[in-house]
């Protein structure tokens, strides 16, 4: 009996090994796609922001339902609709993920790509803030020291801008959010962004037509490249989402806020070495205590 109850432990520590290291893998991959993929959004800057979120909806939820269908999820796809609470839920969801999208497009379209890395820096902070007051975890000491440190890096730049840095703000704010709600949904990842998505497609396919009808409408009217981006936003969009939705289902909030960090790193190159954005010793200053704050996060996720 007693080597039946040692063999059942050592299975489930292994099962919860596996299903740590299939979350880092996922979550790892997420950020490292979001990372580079302003390079693939700078090539689409003639084309307003709303007009690529737009496509970005439909052409994902075409990506998605022959996924949802060999998942053998397409019942799970058509009970959401049956039950109010998780549509209300992935209702929120969809806004939230829309709403990120936009602001990160127009970040781009911009040039405000490293105001943008600082969003998605601050993100984690607001993962863990949000993992402690609705999932009840918990943090270890040099883990809120190094939480303190990435917030003075944020009020350090408020405070000699004069201005709050909105757009890193609603980018944090709103994936965060996101994040959250998702972790809290037990509903299968590519099924909640198929449903995401399907909710978004009706007014978008609206907007579309409305973009055709007064001549306005990038689609089909530029060139073929532009249209191949276009579509092509759907593996740029959904790939890296269902890796996220992955990741979030198996690691703790708090380290996928750790894992936040690769994204906003890559994407801080790209502005000041690729795109040649300006970056001011304010700024600078900001960044390095953040990267402080990140290298304390990492040392004690090592030590522990």
């Amino acid at each position: 009996m007693l080597v039946k109850k040692c063999g059942n432990v050592q299975l489930i520590n292994n099962n919860k090994k596996k299903n740590s290291l299939t979350g880092l893998f996922c979550g790892g991959s997420a950020f490292l796609i979001w990372g580079f993929v302003p390079l693939y959004y700078k090539t689409l800057s003639h084309v307003p922001a709303h007009e690529v979120i737009i496509h970005r909806i439909v052409w994902s939820l075409i990506f998605l339902m022959p996924v949802v269908f060999f998942q053998g999820q397409w019942r799970a796809f058509t009970a959401v609709f049956r039950s109010f609470e998780q549509l209300k839920w992935l209702l929120c969801t969809a806004l939230l993920v829309a709403s990120n999208w936009f602001i990160f497009i127009w970040a781009i379209d911009n040039d405000m790509l490293i105001q943008a890395s600082l969003g998605y820096y601050i993100n984690p902070l607001i993962s863990v803030l949000l993992g402690m007051l609705f999932l009840q975890e918990r943090l270890r000491k040099l883990q809120s020291v190094a939480v303190l440190i990435a917030a003075a890096g944020v009020f350090y730049l408020t405070y000699r801008y004069g201005s709050f840095p909105f757009v890193s703000f609603l980018l944090a704010i709103t994936f965060g959010l996101y994040g959250l709600m998702r972790k809290k949904l037990a509903i299968n990842s590519a099924v909640g962004l198929a449903v995401e998505t399907f909710v978004l497609m009706i007014p978008g396919i609206i907007y579309l037509f409305y973009l055709e009808k007064t001549g306005t409408a990038a689609f089909c009217h530029v060139d073929r490249v532009t249209d191949l981006l276009l579509i092509g936003t759907a593996l740029v969009t959904a790939i890296p989402l269902l890796l996220f939705n992955i990741g979030v289902g198996r690691l703790k909030l708090a380290t996928i806020g750790f894992l936040q960090y690769l994204g906003p790193s890559l994407m801080f190159l790209l502005a000041v070495f690729v795109f040649e954005e300006t970056l001011s010793v304010h700024q600078l200053i900001s960044f390095i205590f953040i990267w402080t704050a990140l290298a304390i996060y990492a040392l004690d996720s090592i030590r522990t």
